[in-house]
């Protein structure tokens, strides 16, 4: 894999925790949208997800892209039973704002604003950090998914016995592990390979 290394000199990146929409900028340079190969284009799943710097850039592995994409995908969309789609990117949400991932922040904080109709609460997340008290399920939610970043093994029996009292089911505390992983580790690829900016 032959790539071009860009300008990390940030150049005015967003520093605040927002639901706006962002841009993001590549320090490595991504395949070129018309350049894309069949290959690549498969790997891409969704090939609206072409218009992305994010996901062309990881089109470089067109392989892991399609594995990445599938898993993220059925954690997300799948969602017939077990934890609702707005908590789901609650967990989403709240990962990306411990890691300090602004982009995703962005992104997931959108996404949970619109299944749950709870902007402002959404934007106490954002605005005052993991420790916001919102409401007892979405607090236990946002704790649990706090744990499971921080490193895994904060995460245990107390968590799972507070998000049982309040109602989730096996299947839906699978659902909030399943998000805040998947996110834990998205966010930390993201963050090694560029930077937020503000959308053009």
């Amino acid at each position: 894999m032959t790539t071009t290394t860009l300008d990390t000199v940030s150049t005015g990146a967003p520093t605040v925790f927002t639901q706006a929409h962002l841009g993001w900028n590549a320090w490595i340079e991504p395949v070129a949208e018309d350049a894309l190969t069949e290959r690549q284009k498969d790997g891409l799943v969704d090939i609206a997800r072409a218009k992305s710097p994010y996901f062309r850039l990881l089109a470089h592995d067109p392989d892991i892209l399609k594995t990445r994409t599938l898993a993220d995908k059925d954690i997300f969309y799948n969602t017939k039973e077990g934890l609702p789609r707005a908590e789901r990117e609650l967990a989403a949400a709240a990962v990306s704002r411990s890691n300090g991932c602004i982009y995703c922040a962005s992104v997931h904080a959108r996404f949970a604003t619109t299944f749950s109709k709870r902007h402002d609460d959404v934007q106490r997340l954002l605005d005052e950090g993991v420790g916001a008290d919102i409401d007892p399920l979405w607090n236990a939610i946002i704790e649990a998914s706090v744990a499971l970043t921080a490193t895994p093994i904060a995460f245990g029996p107390q968590h799972v016995a507070t998000l049982r009292d309040l109602g989730l089911g096996d299947l839906a505390i699978a659902d909030l592990i399943h998000s805040a992983a998947f996110f834990n580790w998205a966010n930390r690829l993201m963050l090694s390979l560029g930077e937020p900016e503000q959308a053009a």
